[in-house]
């Protein structure tokens, strides 16, 4: 309508130009707009002879003094709107004023719009950006162009804060250029030259929008042709893989594009351009490449549903690209875009099945080799392994199996290293190896791909650089807190090594360094196969293959050390290496003697480089002239030989090497005790350094008595001299009186020194009662020296007197602190401490000096007044140590607090908070965090301590409980703390310890008093996360290695498992007697308390559904009660047995359905006169039962049982068979299966007993059963009648031959599908050693097959038959939009049209939904726009409102509404048509920059771009959109159906414009 009136208003003017000026005086947005208009007629028309000049003058003026300003909005109204409706009337009026006045006007606009442009951004940037692409088509002038070009390009290029005036020239300007014939090759050489290309975002945003340009769609003339160009495929690769949604669409547009034009050769040389087309191969080329744009573009949906079935299509796309004669065909880059995309997936299961399909792929189809691939596992695939979540086990795998991406990763990685050419293989490992240290990697990733690497078939590839490649992979794996996956990536990294290193290329240090860096608690100890697969010729080619022999290398290395000149301390890594060195020596040499045949081994080169050490040890007593770091370096390795004995070996006495070993160190021992006790004891250590000296002394005594105990007892009088000597000097020095106001350095070293050493004394002593040292005169003057001294005595930090001295001081201690570990404040907590250590060990042994100076009444420390001065002295310990230093106060006051609980109960309630406050500040400790809990806890659960709370029942019992509920709060979040508690309570309740003979009466009494421990422990377990359940599963994989894994024997398990704080528990409930009085107390009074806990969790409101935590606790409380069952009476249970039947009643998850029904099946079998209450359960209304009575019926399916124990079984089956009876006829299908069920087992056993009393009944029954057995067809009746007949609970269930830990705890949860981590298996029982069960346990192991069931033998699922076979039509495909283009018609005249026909008032919104192609879509935008009043809907043909599914939905809503024909080849124009309309181009899209739909605002002229229903909006549309609007998601798809989408968006345009109307009209 609005162009018939401009052309009617020109027709009746006889003076354009002067109508044109006309209308811009003044100028606002109507007027802009009808300028534009009447332009444009100008424009599309030929003036007249006389009127083309004055036409173009004016033409010239409106271009140069009206619209270019308005481009900036200068001249428009205040409102923002107004704004953008003036300056896009503005930009239509100027390209008109260019067709008209030519390149003259094309060259001024560009002139004065430069500078503009190198200005950088703003508003007078976009204007002179609108003017260029104005005046773009029009430019002639060659210098002129390239200068526009350049300008454009380098704007595009720029990085930084332009990004939106960047996006206008790559999107609006380029392609203005590109369509003038003169600038395109300069534009394309800039995009794609030498130069540089952008950004990826933004060159493919300029590719697209010049594509028409690039790749014609009447296919390639005389111009450029991008497919030519390998950057520009290089782009569409990369765009392919970017991050941005909208750079992915863009790059596949691109791809489908070129593909359309395809038709004759092109691409580059041969076969290794990156796209080539032939002719002849039409069908094939065509074929690979629709398979793969339809796996990229099913990718976008991330949908793992979506995307499974277009994986098999992988396949065929390398059958398609490679061929066996020459190679690959399509280049592998292709195929490395796809699984960049699913690595770098936000959907980690698509991740994870990307992954997994290139792994397998590759060692399936043993792919040509391409210097891509190996590129691509270095870089993509290996950033995706570092995902941890990613190595979780498939649903069907049980615990403990290796997970399928730790499998594929072993047999890629061995097949491709199979593969690669030689000379490849050993960089390749090389940058593999240094990925792995790269970045943080977590513990699960880095233990499988270790693995993978010990599984590589064995090639000496490996060189120096790959040996500190692989230390430092060991380094990474220090950082995880997972002891056994730590354990378990050193042996495989170990393994590595050995198979993979070439031994000409590394030296002994090296192989030394490396072997170091394992730790022997974890990894390589010598008892393991792994210690013996290195000491081997086989598995440690690396040593037998240096030219001087191991023996004289280890020779050499310990002369080297022993006089090597250092500074200060040597370092200790030294001694480790080389201590580590004589031992494989020496286990090399016995391989190799027992190898030659030598029966009688002589030790003649062990013996040769043993005496080196042995010379200097045997000086020490004799020689004070041996240098002292001579001396410490012969103790380091002394201490590091000794230390190999302690460590847990498990045949130590038939080692041959370290007999000898041990045997020869015997000789010297006399020597390095006079030499420690003259060093401890005199004013030799008198710096700070020297404290490292100490403690390497004191570290040796232990060791040496060991040596002398297990080897020879003739030392042992030695030993006690020493232990005496020791002791008195050190008192002597301790008492000695400082008389001088400061104290010196020396002296102070001297205190430490000596309190050190009567701690190390107190030590030996606990710890080794067999050497029978108390018996020493000295130990009396220490327990009187430490009962008498002043506790938490702080050491002052020593100074000089006089300025040169204090200057020399200050230097001295300032370079020993740097030297040593120890600064001054440490150097106090450890006196402190040592303190505290002494005292432990004289409160431990008190009874015998409380003997022996029993008249003494004030050497008593067990006098009231002395230990409440003792624990106010503890509490200030507590405060003034560091938390690492700690543990000897807890021992202290687990002796004190007992016997002030009563007069002094504030303080050690004071006591416990402060400990508690020490445990909870060091949760997140991982280091020091155990033992101080281990401590705090055996002080707080003390057997005394509990007992003498429990008694009086005050502050302290309430304390106590709080403290439990802090301790079990504490382990949900940091597993394995109620562990420790419940393993120590357990232990001391069931099996007290002679040093708890003053408790053993109240011993079990604290278990009663303290139920809510044991409660709590039967129930306890969180649903774990997802991480959580990872490393759980993982270290179930590694512990089933057994063996095979080193680490498995090595490390010592902490049994911090959830699990094992049930198993604590369970173990020690089956340990209880039920004669005994006590037990029988304590098993009732937690049978009520789990019948409580189970009713509480049904009655709360958390959602109860199969897994959750309720369904979880109860499940857990009906496992303990059935473990409970067989030690309670008979008066205990005829009272609860009520509470049972009501539980029964409850809506019930089938495993805990199952437990109940077993509880009451047992409870009928030992007592059947309970069976009167039985019947009364079938005696509440059907409203009550209709929820619980299969459970009842269930329990009769077992009467045979339950009739075991009673001599008149025919009462019983006939009320058995009357109730019944009744329930065979409900109207629910599933009751009546279980009635029937029930039926034929009670029928059966009154047939076996020919129970004449039924005759009657007879052919009812009878008839019922044979009716349910031989019910016709294959329907679900029939099929869950034979289902449920073979189900386990009534095919193979025996409730008394089942009964067993095995059953309960692990075969009924699997076969109940409760999830995995509530199954305990019998091995974990077994591990856990603190509670042991007695070897005659009775119910331990199932006696049925019910073992060798699985839950797929009785499920009732229907599983639907699917087909094998994956087709085309499991995928939904694209359409190509572009396809099938018409000629443009003339768009306007269909909608004025129909809008005069109609006779309606349009509003301001037009719905485009020309991509749509499904009828129910466009029927329902069709409905959905008429009732909201849009004032036309524009669909690609108007042949869809005859379509039938368009009717029924659009409901004649298309008689009522506008319908325009714009086809999808026409878009483009439509839009920049209705552009300069004024209309803002709206797109339902989801992009980086896209605005939330509840918080736009829509402009009242809007045009609302719809997409297709699987692509969405084509990329070439995308540029032409002015904004993007997205809707708010909360749920997992990702996508709406199109149709919602454009009903939402209409709607809050409604919405918006009603309420402006409403706010205008108030």
């Amino acid at each position: 309508m609005e162009v018939v009136l401009a052309d009617a208003l020109l027709a009746r003017c006889g003076d354009p130009c002067a109508l044109l000026r006309a209308v811009c005086a003044p100028l606002c947005a109507e007027r802009a707009e009808a300028l534009r208009l009447l332009l444009q007629r100008l424009a599309a028309a030929e003036p007249p002879p006389g009127e083309a000049e004055a036409l173009r003058r004016a033409a010239w003026e409106l271009a140069l003094e009206r619209c270019r300003p308005l481009l900036c909005g200068g001249e428009a109204a205040a409102g923002c709107g107004e704004r953008l409706r003036v300056a896009r009337a503005a930009r239509g009026a100027l390209r008109h004023c260019v067709q008209l006045c030519g390149a003259p006007l094309a060259e001024r606009l560009a002139c004065d719009a430069l500078p503009e442009l190198a200005g950088g951004g703003g508003a007078g940037a976009e204007a002179a950006v609108e003017a260029l692409v104005a005046a773009a088509p029009r430019l002639e002038e060659p210098a002129l162009v390239a200068r526009c070009v350049a300008a454009a390009l380098a704007l595009v290029r720029e990085e930084g804060e332009g990004e939106a005036i960047a996006a206008l020239v790559a999107g609006r300007l380029l392609p203005a250029l590109g369509s003038n014939g003169a600038a395109l090759r300069y534009v394309w050489e800039g995009l794609l030259g030498a130069g540089g290309t952008p950004r990826a975002g933004r060159a493919l945003l300029a590719l697209s929008a010049l594509a028409d340009a690039l790749l014609p769609r009447g296919g390639p003339g005389p111009g450029l042709d991008a497919r030519l160009c390998p950057q520009f495929w290089r782009v569409v690769q990369e765009g392919l893989t970017e991050r941005d949604g909208l750079c992915r669409k863009r790059a596949r547009y691109l791809l489908k594009r070129a593909l359309d034009l395809s038709g004759g050769q092109c691409g580059g040389e041969g076969y290794s351009s990156l796209f080539w087309w032939s002719a002849g191969e039409n069908e094939k080329l065509l074929q690979f490449w629709e398979t793969y744009i339809l796996v990229m573009e099913t990718l976008e949906g991330n949908q793992i549903h979506v995307i499974k079935p277009v994986l098999p299509k992988l396949n065929s796309l390398f059958e398609h690209a490679v061929s066996g004669e020459e190679g690959w065909l399509f280049h592998p880059s292709w195929h490395m875009c796809i699984y960049k995309r699913m690595f770098e997936s936000e959907n980690k299961t698509l991740t994870k099945e990307g992954i997994l399909h290139f792994l397998e792929l590759y060692e399936t189809k043993h792919l040509p080799n391409s210097l891509g691939f190996s590129e691509f596992v270095i870089g993509p695939l290996m950033d995706a392994l570092s995902e941890s979540s990613l190595y979780s086990r498939t649903p069907g795998q049980l615990m403990g199996a290796c997970p399928p991406l730790g499998m594929r990763l072993q047999k890629f990685l061995a097949t491709y290293m199979m593969l690669l050419p030689e000379e490849q293989k050993g960089s390749f490992l090389l940058r593999f190896i240094q990925k792995m240290t790269s970045r943080h990697w977590c513990a699960v990733p880095i233990l499988f791909l270790s693995m993978a690497l010990a599984y590589i078939p064995e090639c000496k590839i490996m060189g120096t650089e790959g040996l500190h490649a692989l230390r430092d992979v060991l380094q990474c794996t220090m950082i995880t807190h997972q002891i056994l996956l730590r354990g378990a990536a050193q042996c495989y990294l170990l393994q590595t090594a050995m198979h993979l290193t070439d031994v000409e290329r590394v030296s002994l240090p090296e192989v030394s360094s490396f072997l170091l860096s394992l730790r022997p608690e974890e990894s390589l100890r010598r008892d393991t196969m792994l210690w013996m697969e290195v000491r081997t010729e086989a598995g440690f080619m690396i040593i037998r293959c240096f030219l001087i022999p191991i023996q004289m290398r280890v020779l050499l290395l310990l002369i080297s050390y022993l006089n090597r000149e250092n500074c200060f301390m040597p370092d200790w890594f030294e001694a480790k290496l080389v201590a580590t060195m004589i031992l494989l020596a020496a286990d090399v040499e016995q391989m190799r003697n027992k190898h030659s045949g030598k029966s009688n081994i002589e030790w003649i080169e062990l013996e040769a480089f043993l005496n080196p050490l042995l010379d200097v040890l045997m000086k020490l007593g004799s020689n004070a002239y041996i240098p002292t770091l001579k001396t410490d370096k012969s103790l380091q390795l002394l201490l590091k030989l000794l230390q190999t004995r302690s460590l847990k070996c498990s045949n130590t006495q038939d080692d041959g090497v370290l007999c000898f070993i041990w045997k020869s160190l015997m000789t010297p021992v006399e020597s390095i005790l006079e030499f420690v006790l003259r060093r401890l004891t005199t004013n030799e250590l008198s710096t700070v350094g020297d404290l490292d000296r100490c403690d390497l002394y004191l570290a040796l005594i232990p060791e040496i008595v060991n040596l002398c105990l297990q080897v020879s007892w003739k030392k042992v009088p030695y030993i006690k001299s020493f232990i005496l000597s020791l002791t008195n000097a050190s008192i002597r020095n301790l008492q000695e009186r400082n008389c001088k106001e400061e104290p010196k350095l020396q002296g102070q070293i001297k205190k430490v020194a000596s309190m050190a050493s009567l701690t190390a004394v107190c030590e030996l002593m606990d710890q080794k009662p067999e050497a029978h040292l108390d018996s020493l005169p000295s130990v009396d003057a220490l327990k009187r020296f430490i009962s008498f001294s002043q506790f938490n005595d702080v050491l002052k930090k020593p100074s000089y007197i006089g300025e040169e001295s204090s200057c020399s001081f200050v230097l001295i201690f300032s370079l020993c602190e740097e030297t040593t570990s120890q600064g001054w404040g440490k150097i106090v907590a450890r006196y402190v401490r040592d303190q505290w250590i002494c005292l432990r060990f004289v409160l431990s042994s008190f009874p015998t000096l409380a003997q022996e100076y029993e008249e003494t009444s004030e050497m008593s420390l067990y006098t009231v007044e002395r230990s409440r001065k003792i624990l106010q002295s503890a509490l200030e310990a507590l405060t003034i140590l560091p938390s690492d230093q700690v543990l000897p106060v807890f021992d202290c006051m687990k002796v004190l607090v007992p016997k002030l609980l009563d007069s002094s109960e504030p303080l050690c309630i004071e006591a416990f908070d402060l400990g508690w406050k020490i445990i909870s500040s060091l949760s997140n400790t991982q280091l020091i965090f155990w033992s101080n809990l281990k401590a705090f806890v055996q002080f707080i659960f003390d057997t005394e301590v509990l007992a003498v709370a429990a008694s009086a029942k005050g502050q302290a019992y309430t304390k106590i409980k709080e403290i439990i509920f802090k301790l079990i709060d504490m382990s949900t979040t940091k597993t394995g703390v109620f562990n420790v508690v419940l393993s120590h309570c357990c232990r001391s309740w069931i099996f007290p310890t002679v040093d708890e003979r003053s408790a053993l009466t109240n011993a079990f009494v604290n278990a009663g008093n303290y139920c809510e421990l044991i409660t709590e422990a039967c129930v306890f377990g969180t649903v774990f996360r997802k991480d959580q359940r990872l490393i759980q599963d993982v270290h179930a994989f590694i512990e089933n290695l057994g063996e095979k894994c080193a680490a498995n024997l090595v490390t010592e398990s902490t049994h911090r498992d959830d699990h094992y704080v049930r198993i604590c528990a369970i173990k020690f409930l089956c340990l209880l007697d039920g004669s005994n009085t006590l037990h029988k107390t304590f098993m009732e009074d937690i049978f009520i308390k789990l019948l409580d806990k189970d009713e509480e969790v049904s009655r709360s409101r958390t959602r109860y559904y199969a897994n959750s935590l309720q369904h979880r606790i109860k499940n857990r409380v009906w496992q303990t009660l059935l473990i409970l069952l067989p030690k309670l009476d008979q008066n205990f249970l005829q009272g609860i047995l009520d509470k049972v039947f009501q539980a029964g009643f409850s809506n019930n998850q089938a495993s805990v359905k199952y437990f109940i029904e077993w509880i009451v099946i047992m409870s009928l079998h030992r007592y059947p006169q309970f069976l009167n209450k039985f019947w009364d359960c079938f005696c509440y209304g059907e409203e009550k039962l209709k929820t619980s009575i299969c459970t009842f019926l269930s329990v009769l399916s077992h009467f045979d049982i339950i009739l075991q124990n009673t001599s008149e079984k025919k009462p019983a089956l006939k009320k058995a068979l009357i109730v019944v009876l009744q329930w065979c006829f409900n109207h629910n299908f599933s009751v009546r299966l279980y009635a029937l069920i029930a039926l034929k087992k009670i029928w059966g056993m009154c047939r076996m007993l020919h129970v004449e009393e039924f005759e009657a009944l007879t052919p009812v029954i009878e008839s019922s059963l044979q009716q349910v057995e031989n019910m016709h067809g294959t329907g679900n009746a029939r099929r869950n009648w034979q289902r449920i007949q073979d189900h386990f609970f009534f095919a193979t269930f025996h409730p008394l031959k089942d009964y067993s830990l095995e059953t309960i705890f692990y075969i009924l949860p699997r076969l109940s599908e409760l999830a995995e981590d509530e199954w305990i298996s019998l091995s974990k029982f077994d591990r856990f050693t603190d509670i042991p069960l007695p070897p005659a346990f009775q119910w331990y192991h199932s006696q049925t097959e019910l073992r060798d069931l699985k839950p797929s033998d009785w499920s009732q699922q229907d599983m639907a038959e699917t087909d094998s076979q994956t087709e085309w039509t499991d995928v939904q495909k694209k359409i190509i939009p572009w396809k099938n283009s018409t000629p443009s018609l003339d768009l306007e005249m269909v909608a004025q049209d129909r809008a005069a026909k109609l006779g309606k008032s349009n509003s301001r919104l037009i719905v485009v939904a020309s991509l749509i192609d499904k009828p129910t879509n466009l029927g329902g935008l069709c409905r959905t726009s008429e009732i909201f009043g849009a004032s036309a809907l524009v669909v690609g043909s108007l042949h869809y409102i005859q379509d039938k599914q368009f009717q029924h939905l659009s409901v004649s809503a298309e008689q009522w509404l506008p319908l325009v024909e714009v086809k999808p080849s026409q878009l483009v124009d439509y839009l920049q048509q209705k552009k300069t309309e004024g209309y803002t181009i709206i797109g339902v899209e989801q992009t980086a920059k896209s605005f939330d739909l509840t918080e736009y605002c829509f402009p009242e002229k809007s045009l609302l771009l719809l997409g297709n229903e699987h692509e969405g909006i084509p990329a070439n549309l995308i540029h032409h959109l002015d904004v993007c609007v997205e809707i708010p998601q909360q749920g997992i798809i990702r996508s709406l159906n199109v149709h919602v989408s454009g009903a939402l968006l209409i709607w809050e345009y409604t919405r918006q414009q009603v309420i402006k109307q409403d706010t205008n009209s108030g």
